[in-house]
C-alpha cells in the first residue's frame, strides 16, 4: 500500500516536472533567425560585497555605453601613440645602432612600407574622403568623367588615341626584343589566340572593342610593370616572398598536429603543404567578416569597370577570382546572379576557369611552382578574363545591375572568432577535395598509361602514355607561346594533363620535371602561367553546380555556354602565358 502511494506520488511529481518544463519551453520565443530566446531569471544580489560589485559593474557599463564615442577616440589615440612610439624606437635603433642599409622588403624598410600603406588609407578615409570626398567628386571627378566621355565620342580622338597606344607598344616591343627576337614568337601566339576568339565569337558584329582592347592593354601594362620593369618586379618578388613566408606559418600548426617527421623531415605533401589551406581559409573568412575583402574587391572592380566599360558584376567577379576560388567569388554577386545576361554569366564562368584560388597557392608552391609567377599570373588574368570573354560572347542585352544597386555582401557570422572557426572548418572540404582529386586522377592516369603502354608494347612502343600523346598534340601551342622547340613536347604534355585531368596533376608532374632538370627557366615560366587556371572537367562541373544552386533560372543558360566558357578560360591562360613569354627574358626571376 505504501509502495503504491509512493509510486503515485513519484509519477505525480514527474508529471509536474514535465508540465513545468513544457511551460518553460512554451514561454521561450524564437527570434528572426529561428534561435530560441530564453527568459531572463529574476535575481536579486544578497550581501554587501555582491551588492557593491553589482552596482559598480552597472555604473561602469553605463559609463562606457554613454561615452562610447569618446572612449573609442581615446583608445585609438593611445593605440596610435604606441605605434608611433614603437616606430620612433625602431628608427633610433636602425640609425644609431644597427646602421643596416634601408631595404623596403626587409627590416626597418618593410616597417616603413607597411605603416606607410596603412596610414595612407587611414588618412584617406578619415580625413580626405570624409571632408573632401563629395567636393572632389562634384567638382573634379564628375567633370573629368564628362570631359573624357565627350572626347571619346569624337571619332578622330578615339582613333588617334588607339593608334598612339599601338605605336607606343610597337616601339617598346621593338627595342625590348631586338636582342632576343625569339621572344616575338609569343606575340604571334597572342595574335593567333585573338584571331581564334574573333572567328569563334558568338556575335562578331556586336563586339565591344573598347572592352576587348582595354582589357588587353591592362593585361599588357600589368605584365610590363611586374615583369619587365625592375622596380615593379622587385615589388612583386617582395610581395610573393611575403606571401610564401606568410603561408609557411601554417606549417607550424601542421607540425604540431602531424609531427616534424611528416611535415619538415619527409615533407609529405598531404601533411606539409595542404594543411596550410586551413590557415589561409581562416584568414579569408575573417577578412570577409570585417568587410575588408568585399570592399577591396568592389573598389578594384569599379576601377576595372571604368577602364573596360563592362558592368559592375563582371568587373567584381574578375577581380574577386584573383583572391578567392571560383565558387567563393560568386558569393560576392550572389543576389544578382538571377539577373545576369548570358554575356555577363559567360564572364563569370570563364574568369572562374581562368584563375586559381589564393587559398591553394600553397599547394602549387609545394609542387615547386615559383610564387612570383603564380601571383603575376593571377593579377594579369583579371583584365584578360574581361578581354577574351567579351570577345567570345559580346553583350547583346541590357544589363539589369548597376553600380548603385550593388552592395557588399555581409558575413553570416556573429563574431570574428566564429568566422575564423568556420573558415578553418571550410578548409576541410577543400583539402579533402584536393586529396580526392589527386588520388583519383593520378591513379586514373597511371591506369590509362598502363593500358596505353600495354597496347603500344604490342606495336613495339612500350613507352606510349598520355604525356607522350598530349605532348605531340600541344607542341604547336607550346611553340607559339614561346617555349623553346626542344621543350615543347614536355610543356605540351603538362597543358594536356591540366586540360583533361586537372592543374594539380600538371603542377605535380612539372615539379618532377624541375627536379630532374628537364625544363629551362623560360619553359618553366611559360608552363606556370599556362597551367594557372581551373580549366578542367571537374572544375566545370563544380562551377555549373554552384551557380545552378544559387540561380536555378540560369540553368539553361549555363548548359548552353559551358563548353564555350571552358575554352575561353583556356584561351585566357594561354594569353597570359604569351604576354609573359613576350616580356620576360630568361632568368628574370633568378
Amino acid at each position: 500500500m505504501e509502495t503504491t502511494q509512493f509510486n503515485n506520488k513519484r509519477d505525480s511529481e514527474s508529471n509536474g516536472d514535465v508540465v513545468e518544463m513544457s511551460q518553460v519551453h512554451k514561454g521561450n520565443e524564437k527570434n528572426n533567425n529561428g534561435q530560441i530566446v530564453h527568459d531572463t531569471l529574476d535575481y536579486e544580489p544578497s550581501g554587501w560585497l555582491e551588492t557593491t560589485i553589482t552596482k559598480v559593474g552597472s555604473t561602469t557599463g553605463g559609463f562606457f555605453q554613454r561615452n562610447g564615442d569618446a572612449m573609442k577616440t581615446i583608445f585609438w589615440f593611445i593605440f596610435n601613440g604606441l605605434v608611433i612610439g614603437y616606430f620612433a624606437g625602431c628608427w633610433y635603433y636602425w640609425a644609431n645602432i644597427s646602421k643596416e642599409p634601408l631595404v623596403l622588403c626587409s627590416g626597418f624598410g618593410s616597417l616603413i612600407a607597411f605603416l606607410g600603406i596603412i596610414y595612407f588609407f587611414v588618412i584617406y578615409f578619415m580625413v580626405v574622403k570624409r571632408f573632401l570626398g563629395k567636393w572632389f567628386e562634384r567638382v573634379v571627378w564628375t567633370k573629368v568623367s564628362e570631359f573624357t566621355g565627350y572626347l571619346w565620342k569624337i571619332t578622330l580622338f578615339r582613333w588617334g588615341f588607339v593608334l598612339a597606344v599601338l605605336a607606343a607598344i610597337a616601339v617598346f616591343i621593338y627595342f625590348d626584343t631586338k636582342d632576343a627576337p625569339d621572344r616575338l614568337i609569343s606575340l604571334l601566339g597572342l595574335g593567333i589566340l585573338l584571331l581564334l576568339g574573333f572567328v569563334f565569337s558568338a556575335n562578331p558584329g556586336r563586339i565591344n572593342w573598347r572592352s576587348v582592347l582595354m582589357g588587353l592593354l591592362l593585361q599588357f601594362l600589368f605584365g610590363v610593370i611586374f615583369i619587365r620593369v625592375d622596380q615593379g618586379r622587385a615589388v612583386l618578388q617582395c610581395f610573393s616572398d611575403k606571401v610564401a613566408t606568410f603561408l609557411a606559418y601554417g606549417i607550424e600548426g601542421a607540425a604540431f598536429a602531424f609531427g616534424d617527421l611528416l611535415v619538415r623531415t619527409e615533407a609529405v605533401f598531404a601533411f606539409s603543404s595542404l594543411p596550410v589551406i586551413f590557415f589561409f581559409s581562416m584568414l579569408v573568412e575573417v577578412l570577409f567578416f570585417w568587410g575588408a575583402l568585399q570592399w577591396f574587391v568592389l573598389k578594384l572592380g569599379e576601377v576595372l569597370r571604368s577602364a573596360t566599360s563592362t558592368t559592375v558584376c563582371e568587373s567584381v567577379i574578375a577581380v574577386g577570382n584573383v583572391f578567392l576560388g571560383m565558387t567563393e567569388s560568386i558569393l560576392l554577386i550572389k543576389p544578382y546572379l538571377c539577373l545576369l545576361t548570358p554575356s555577363e554569366m559567360h564572364v563569370v564562368m570563364s574568369s572562374g576557369f581562368a584563375t586559381v584560388s589564393g587559398t591553394i597557392l600553397a599547394a602549387y608552391i609545394g609542387f615547386g611552382a615559383d610564387p612570383a609567377h603564380l601571383v603575376t599570373a593571377s593579377i594579369m588574368s583579371a583584365p584578360a578574363a574581361v578581354c577574351y570573354s567579351k570577345l567570345m560572347m559580346p553583350e547583346t542585352k541590357r544589363s539589369l545591375t548597376t553600380v548603385d544597386n550593388i552592395q557588399p555582401m555581409r558575413s553570416e557570422d556573429q563574431s570574428a572568432l566564429s568566422a575564423a572557426t568556420r573558415g578553418a572548418t571550410n578548409g576541410i572540404a577543400l583539402i579533402l577535395n584536393i586529396i580526392a582529386n589527386l588520388v583519383a586522377f593520378v591513379s586514373f592516369v597511371a591506369f590509362v598509361n598502363g593500358v596505353l603502354g600495354y597496347g603500344g608494347g604490342l606495336l613495339g612502343n612500350p613507352n606510349l602514355n598520355l604525356e607522350w600523346i598530349f605532348g605531340k598534340i600541344f607542341i604547336p601551342l607550346s611553340w607559339v607561346m614561346g617555349v623553346p622547340w626542344e621543350e615543347c613536347e614536355l610543356v605540351g604534355s603538362l597543358i594536356g594533363l591540366k586540360t583533361v585531368v586537372n592543374e594539380f596533376v600538371a603542377y605535380q608532374r612539372m615539379g618532377e620535371m624541375l627536379k630532374a632538370g628537364l625544363l629551362s627557366p623560360r619553359a618553366e615560366m611559360i608552363a606556370t602561367y599556362s597551367l594557372c587556371g581551373f580549366t578542367n572537367p571537374a572544375s566545370a562541373g563544380i562551377m555549373i553546380g554552384a551557380i545552378s544552386a544559387m540561380a536555378p533560372n540560369q540553368r539553361e543558360t549555363l548548359s548552353g555556354m559551358a563548353v564555350r566558357a571552358f575554352f575561353t578560360g583556356c584561351g585566357i591562360c594561354f594569353m597570359t602565358a604569351c604576354i609573359a613569354g613576350l616580356l620576360m627574358p630568361e632568368g628574370s626571376f633568378g
